[in-house]
């Protein structure tokens, strides 16, 4: 293969390039180079620090120059084997004159000393001090604090956009782009820390090797090849400082694009626009083009050039309210900034569960997510309920110990509850205590008896029959609880107005000839808060509308009247879920004593109508109503309660009270198909 075809299979290899280049590097360490591919690897190390540095001023943000820390191991290496080069050709050729080094080491050599020795050697150490104890070092150090206070503030960014994907606020695709982009925040600055050190390194490497050509440059030069002391310091003092300016000013162009990424921060925009942007007020301005004016109007000070500075800065504040007005969003009233905080503070969460700070790892750390869990629980919820739930905030509360949570239901406490991550929460389906090694604890949804055990005791637990639930599950247990019991408060106005936008095309007529000619939309949101307060799913809403026009067009205006008739025409959805595994209804009859007793108890008419059941009589029912279910359960049942529909809600407001999650079906609320299974009556 010719050299071209070799070079031109680099080009489009650019991995087995970059292997070689590394490679070359390293044998610069030890191989002679000829003094002309000196030259150009010199040319070479200058060009590439420079270009380091413009992309450092273009940069949007840090994170668009990923590889920096990777490009300054290189350029620094580079650097490095180019030194020990010079090196070795100053301390054998030296004594040849000036120009053994090649022309690029004499030619900063003889710029800067400008034929006093002196002179340059007090500014190249000027230059290796401004390089080594301020750019390097103050870049070396924000490196370290940013890369500190990244790393402390992942778990927080990470439950943040958690909580964003749980609460359906960005989709999977977006927050899997921000956990790609928070991961490479955090790598790029915990690389950016270890960088900071070649940097620094290599500054104290070129002032070790400045010393070591200088001496022993001199004392090669004069002992050995005889040169008279004088030319000796001369000759070798051109090409020490010529060497080491060589190697410091690219270094220095590095290390003040490294401050550059590392000040950057958050600040969007190239590094001009930022500084445009920030110091080019109108106020400052002014004020600086005046204070330039009076320095200049100071005994003794020149005029000229002061005036020209305030003349500047004068026309920049002058111009740069129109510019503003045309680039800059403008804040509107004086007054609007201090209202919008207070404005702010008037949201509220409808749904916020609080975290101890020992807790916090169930939203950001590994294993199963609170997150996920919520995620499932409004999928879960949206399709059995046809309801979905607001988001799920979560917060931290370093007020809470630091094992509790708190779930609060439009800023109210709903419920608490304690857990003991890594620890799994062990129930027997016996409502006894599994007897086993554990924390003995109640379970914070029911308050069963249950027990915390470790992780190598999930087996055994299994094994005895228990039911075995991760921390975050345990939570979203409760939550799940918490959301049936209180999901009529959660349908708001808003939220039933979202659910009629979203019905299919096919509804809009239905939909025109209801609402507002027949029913307001708050009175259809009361409908479904009624269906949603005993557990009636809302998903075939086309129905429960077809039930309200039914019940309109029967003269009905009353919400209990139109739930009535509602409920009639779900009566296949009721009864289905209702049914066993066996695939009957079981039900528990309420005997015509009782259905007698409860119509002679109602009195009023209309919305008015309410129980007037005396406490006694109330009790003896509740007894017997609670022996009947607890029978039932014995044998396996989750029956329902059948009653007329004249008495159907008011049984129901008793039952509640002790069986909330036990269904109670008016007689016509039975499907003609369903097949039913008396297992009691009352």
């Amino acid at each position: 293969m010719t050299l071209p075809g070799l070079l031109k299979g680099l080009g489009r290899s650019t991995d087995v390039a970059l292997a070689v280049g590394v490679g070359l590097l390293i044998l610069l360490l030890v191989v002679p180079l000829p003094v002309a591919l000196l030259d150009a690897g010199l040319a070479v190390s200058v060009t590439l620090s420079v270009l380091v540095l413009m992309t450092a001023l273009f940069l949007q943000r840090p994170l668009d120059f990923t590889s920096f820390p990777t490009i300054l191991l290189l350029t620094t290496l580079l650097r490095l084997a180019l030194n020990v080069a010079t090196t070795r050709t100053i301390l054998t050729h030296g004594h040849e004159g000036p120009q053994s080094a090649g022309h690029v080491v004499s030619a900063f050599g003889g710029f800067l000393m400008g034929g006093d020795v002196v002179v340059g050697m007090i500014v190249f150490a000027i230059l290796l001090v401004v390089n080594f104890m301020v750019v390097t070092k103050g870049s070396g150090r924000i490196a370290e604090v940013a890369a500190r206070f990244s790393l402390d503030a992942m778990p927080g960014k990470q439950m943040a956009i958690d909580a964003d994907l749980s609460s359906g606020a960005i989709g999977e695709e977006e927050a899997r782009r921000r956990r790609t982009e928070l991961e490479a925040e955090s790598g790029f600055y915990g690389a950016m820390d270890g960088a900071a050190k070649f940097v620094r390194g290599d500054a104290i490497a070129g002032l070790i090797i400045t010393a070591i050509n200088l001496l022993g440059g001199i004392a090669i030069g004069a002992a050995r090849h005889g040169m008279p002391f004088g030319e000796a310091v001369s000759t070798f003092s051109v090409l020490t400082i010529g060497d080491g300016l060589v190697s410091q000013i690219p270094a220095l162009l590095t290390s003040v694009a490294a401050g550059i990424v590392v000040t950057k921060g958050n600040t969007e925009g190239t590094a001009d626009q930022a500084m445009l942007r920030q110091m080019g007020l109108a106020k400052p301005l002014w004020l600086a083009a005046a204070s330039s004016a009076l320095m200049g109007l100071m005994p003794g000070m020149p005029l000229v050039p002061f005036l020209l500075l305030a003349g500047g800065f004068g026309f920049a504040a002058w111009k740069r309210p129109a510019a503003a007005t045309a680039a800059e969003p403008v804040t509107a009233l004086p007054g609007v900034p201090a209202e919008a905080p207070i404005a702010e503070t008037l949201r509220m969460d409808l749904l916020r569960i609080e975290l101890g700070y020992g807790l916090l790892s169930l939203a950001a750390g590994d294993g199963p997510r609170l997150t996920e869990q919520i995620r499932n629980l409004r999928k879960t919820t949206a399709q059995e309920m046809g309801f979905v739930l607001p988001s799920v905030r979560l917060q931290d509360n370093l007020h809470l110990p630091p094992d509790t949570y708190v779930i609060r239901v439009k800023e109210i406490e709903a419920a608490r509850g304690a857990l003991r991550p890594p620890l799994h929460l062990a129930i027997h389906p016996s409502g006894e205590r599994p007897a086993m090694p554990g924390e003995p604890c109640e379970e914070p949804t029911f308050g069963l008896p249950a027990l915390w055990i470790e992780e190598p005791a999930r087996e055994e637990a299994l094994a005895r029959g228990c039911t075995v639930v991760d921390p975050a599950g345990v939570l979203a247990t409760h939550l799940t609880e918490v959301v049936r019991e209180h999901m009529p408060e959660l349908l708001s106005h808003a939220e039933a107005q979202k659910l009629l936008d979203e019905l299919p095309a096919e509804n809009a007529k239905l939909l025109a000839d209801l609402i507002p000619a027949q029913i307001t939309t708050g009175g259809v949101q009361r409908v479904l808060q009624a269906l949603l307060a005993e557990r009636v799913s809302i998903r075939d809403l086309p129905t429960i509308l077809e039930g309200i026009g039914e019940a309109m067009a029967g003269g009905a205006r009353g919400v209990p009247a139109m739930v009535s008739a509602v409920r009639t025409r779900l009566a296949r959805q009721l009864c289905d879920a209702a049914r066993g595994p066996d695939g009957t209804v079981p039900l528990i009859a309420l005997t015509a004593e009782w259905e007698q007793a409860f119509a002679e108890s109602i009195i009023g008419s209309g919305e008015d109508r309410h129980l007037a059941m005396p406490p006694s009589r109330l009790q003896d029912f509740i007894a017997r109503l609670r022996d009947a279910f607890d029978a039932a359960t014995a044998h396996g049942d989750q029956p329902v309660l059948v009653c007329s529909s004249a008495v159907r809600a008011h049984v129901r407001a008793i039952v509640e009270r002790f069986r909330p999650a036990t269904p109670v079906l008016a007689q016509t609320e039975i499907h003609p198909r369903a097949r039913l299974r008396t297992v009691g009556a009352v």
